[in-house]
């Protein structure tokens, strides 16, 4: 009832918000009760052990009766409730116990000895041989029992016990069983031998070591080959023992038929060869961190278990004892040396790597090809294939991180050696060529193969043109499918050869390797270089340039220049405004096919009034102007920004002679009639015109060759050489070598700063010259008394009087344009800036025109000597024919000056 009451409560809670409950209950129930089982029957289980014990006396087996009844009372001291269970189980599992028990198998019980009580002379009387008890004497009456009365007093005295059955015959106390019942059986002869054989087992420990030189023991050469192949194995021996790495001979062994030194010779030499095998144990027992040593390490493992099986070969051969297998020490030293050679190699090789492989990764890799080009020279063509075969395994595995860069752009997160560095601050696309990934030089020495030191830089470059080809979402199908395919032996020696090995090895791998990386090189190459030049606009992009900052089309240029000199001369403070000039540049370059208005954005340096005072009448001015073309961010990875500073200086430089040029010409006024007949003559203004003849001589002379010859020639070079580049990166060294030799021609590098200056000098000295001549022809027309303009109201008066001098009615320009009324509504515009600060009251006119044409002779002069000094240092033919151009002025000074 308990266990229902205790089924109905588990079902209680098994189910619960059910509206079949009761039924599902109900079921549970009898499913449980139907499947109830009872407890084992231990009388049952009782009756069956008495009967297997009758059943082994029965066979004859006693033995195991007598067993199995110690054991179950041994079991009955120690009661449980679930014996019974475990004896009905071990019953079920048995099978035919009397025919396949063993008792050998089971530790034999021994049944604890009596006490025997020893007697002495100290014993009562009673117990002595001489007792007064007269019965010892008496008859003894045999029949007055018989042998049934026995039986029954026998039979009644045994007490069977409820489980165990009394065992038939009792042991019988104080029997001692002779030893020869327990003989085995075996040859005792063979016994000795095999203890003979164990010589080992004899040494004399308490013989100091020091003095086992002078004590010998004589073995047989077959236990010394057994110790041999023991040693070589890394097994401890007593022939050999082992301190500090190395491997001693014991030299208390001897042979009868050999001198003991010869022995110990010999012996030294197996014990050399043993310590260099213990050196390659020691290294595979040791973990590896770095992935190819890891594959070298599996190599090692493999050389030396084929070694192991030589050498069981070889116990075993000795073991057969067949007539054919001479047992010599000599021979067996010739087979260990052939059959380690290679094994003492690797040996060499393992002993020289660095305890601390992180410090150099590639030492490994570096004394494994060393080694098989030595293998290779010295003619040992067996340990060349060997280990060749062992170098490509190591090698394709070190290539792993380079086959994942050359294919994907990506780098190695687990290879932490790799030359190749991905720098934190990238982030710029402009600059992803040049500042994402680096070549690390000092990864590239310690953690790199010398072999592949040659072809590092292409590697770098393949694996920068598909990330750079990736980020522009333009992976070509045929660089996808581009596979990297591992180099084997069989691709430097093919088989069939006639003469196999005589080609040197690493000619041949460096041949090898540089092929598979050209031909991922130039496939990513030749496809990144077709998406900048067809996509991204490459040469739109540098034909934008040469038209912007070369002035390649001076009808685009010319109203650009004209109203930043406009707006110079007028004096205002505000001509260099960056959105005013934004917006001249941008119209100007509107209508240009190759050149984005919207990426041309003109830049300037505010400065204070003062310094446009002082910097207004020189061409230093327009310093504080740059124009920036912003590129397309894959072109400006070619063209770079070290470059466009390049040419914004270029550009900078050739609008100050066309600044110095635009002045000088503007001075060319002819007068009217009434205008000549008040000076009564023009011969004093012959030395102006003169000077002004030679300025503007000057001036176009260096103009058209800085654009008609430096720059027409070194653009058209420039861009054959960019047709034939490879790569990016001999596109970016075309580019960069190219607008530095302009630069150099253009005299804006830093060794030719000197004639820079002068040049610089003399355009200033065209702006004084325009400056003398605007004062001058102003004072003449309208200012007899040489007044200087101040800045009052009468010098803004003079001004606007200078001002119609110079541009009012009857003065024309060179090419004839009025100029009158351009500038006949900006009278409220005229500023401080048009002061010229020109006087000729301590220096006449004249005095500073020839002043002036002495300081253009000189700088002249100066600038052609350093031409021709710079031509001959450096070879720049361009500077020569600029030198020989400039010289030709001085034939036709005399007969232009007077």
């Amino acid at each position: 009832m308990a266990l229902a009451a205790n089924i109905s409560a588990l079902t209680d809670e098994l189910i619960e918000n059910s509206l079949r409950f009761r039924a599902l209950k109900r079921r549970v129930e009898e499913t449980i009760k139907s499947g109830a089982r009872g407890r084992t029957d231990q009388f049952a289980v009782a009756e069956h052990l008495e009967g297997l014990q009758e059943k082994f006396q029965v066979l004859g087996r006693d033995e195991l009766a007598d067993a199995l009844r110690t054991r179950l009372e041994e079991l009955d001291q120690h009661r449980s409730t679930w014996f019974p269970e475990i004896l009905s189980l071990l019953l079920q599992l048995s099978d035919r116990p009397a025919l396949f028990s063993n008792l050998d198998r089971i530790e034999a019980s021994k049944p604890s000895e009596p006490e025997i009580q020893l007697t002495g002379p100290g014993s009562e009387a009673s117990e002595s041989a001489y007792c007064d008890d007269e019965n010892i004497w008496e008859h003894i009456d045999f029949g007055a029992q018989t042998s049934d009365d026995d039986l029954s007093t026998v039979s009644s005295e045994i007490s069977v016990p409820r489980i165990l059955p009394q065992s038939p015959v009792a042991p019988e106390d104080g029997y001692v069983a002779p030893e020869e019942v327990f003989s085995s059986g075996e040859d005792e002869n063979l016994i000795t031998s095999i203890t003979k054989a164990q010589f080992w087992k004899t040494e004399d420990k308490s013989t100091p070591r020091q003095n086992w030189e002078n004590y010998s023991r004589v073995i047989t050469e077959a236990q010394i080959i057994r110790q041999i192949i023991f040693m070589l194995q890394g097994l401890p021996t007593s022939l050999f023992w082992r301190l500090d790495e190395k491997v001693e001979v014991d030299r208390r062994y001897a042979l009868s038929h050999s001198p003991n030194n010869a022995l110990a010779s010999l012996l030294r030499l197996f014990s050399l060869i043993g310590a260099k095998l213990d050196t390659l144990r020691r290294f595979t027992q040791a973990p590896q961190s770095i992935p190819y040593v890891q594959t070298f390490h599996r190599g090692v493992e493999d050389c030396l278990r084929k070694f192991d099986a030589f050498l069981s070969k070889i116990e075993a051969q000795h073991l057969c004892q067949s007539p054919a297998v001479s047992v010599s020490l000599l021979q067996l030293l010739e087979d260990v040396r052939r059959e380690s050679r290679l094994l003492l190699l690797l040996a060499d090789l393992v002993s020289s790597l660095n305890q601390d492989a992180s410090q150099e990764p590639a030492q490994c890799l570096n004394l494994l090809y060393e080694l098989v080009c030595m293998c290779q020279a010295t003619g040992a063509d067996g340990e060349f294939q060997y280990l060749a075969r062992l170098f490509f395994t190591c090698f394709e595995t070190y290539t792993r991180s380079i086959r994942l860069w050359m294919e994907t752009g990506q780098l190695d997160s687990e290879e932490g050696s790799f030359f190749v560095v991905k720098n934190c601050k990238g982030g710029d696309l402009r600059t992803l060529w040049h500042d994402w990934y680096t070549l690390d030089e000092s990864s590239l020495l310690a953690g790199t193969p010398k072999f592949l030191h040659s072809v590092s830089q292409k590697i770098f470059t393949t694996g920068k043109t598909v990330f750079f080809l990736r980020q522009l979402d333009a992976l070509p199908e045929n660089l996808v499918c581009l596979k990297w395919r591992p180099l084997v032996f069989e691709d430097i020696y093919p088989p069939g050869l006639s003469t196999p090995f005589y080609l040197p090895f690493s000619e041949l791998l460096k041949t090898a390797f540089e092929k598979l990386v050209d031909t991922n090189y130039s496939a990513a190459s030749d496809a990144l270089r077709n998406e900048l030049c067809e996509r991204c606009g490459f040469w739109a992009s540098l034909q934008a340039l040469e038209l912007i900052y070369l002035c390649r089309d001076m009808s685009v240029l010319s109203p650009f220049d004209n109203k930043i000199f406009e707006l110079i001369d007028r004096g205002r403070g505000a001509w260099n405004d960056r959105f005013l000039l934004t917006e001249l540049g941008q119209s100007a370059f509107s209508t240009v096919p190759f050149v984005d208005p919207s990426r041309l954005i003109v830049r300037s340096q505010k400065g204070s009034h003062w310094n446009f005072e002082n910097n207004s009448r020189s061409v230093n001015v327009l310093r504080a102007v740059s124009i920036d073309y912003t590129l397309p961010w894959p072109v400006a990875n070619v063209i770079t920004k070290d470059a466009i500073l390049t040419y914004q200086r270029i550009f900078t430089f050739l609008m100050q002679i066309r600044r110095a040029r635009y002045l000088t010409a503007k001075q060319r006024l002819r007068s009217s009639n009434s205008h000549a007949a008040i000076n009564g003559g023009e011969k004093k203004y012959v030395l102006g015109y003169a000077l002004r003849h030679n300025l503007l001589w000057f001036l176009n002379v260096l103009y058209s060759h800085m654009t008609d010859l430096v720059i027409s020639t070194t653009m058209h070079s420039m861009q054959q050489a960019l047709s034939a580049s490879k790569d990016i990166d001999a596109m970016i060294a075309t580019h960069r070598s190219h607008i530095s030799s302009l630069e150099e021609q253009l005299l804006l590098s830093e060794n030719l700063t000197p004639i820079y200056k002068t040049v610089i000098n003399i355009l200033d000295l065209c702006v004084h010259f325009a400056d003398i001549q605007a004062t001058h022809h102003g004072e003449n027309n309208f200012d007899q008394t040489g007044r200087v303009f101040g800045r009052s109201d009468g010098g803004r008066s003079a001004a606007r009087h200078l001002r119609q001098g110079r541009y009012g009615e009857g003065l024309t320009t060179e090419d004839g344009g009025d100029l009158g009324s351009e500038y006949s509504d900006i009278d409220s515009d005229v500023d401080e800036g048009n002061n010229t600060g020109i006087s000729f009251h301590e220096s006449p006119y004249l005095h500073q025109l020839k002043d002036l044409k002495d300081q253009f002779d000189q700088l002249a002069s100066f600038m052609v000597a350093g031409l021709k000094g710079v031509g001959r240092i450096n070879g720049q033919q361009s500077w020569e024919i600029l030198a020989e151009k400039l010289e030709w002025r001085k034939g036709r000074e005399g007969a232009v000056l007077v």
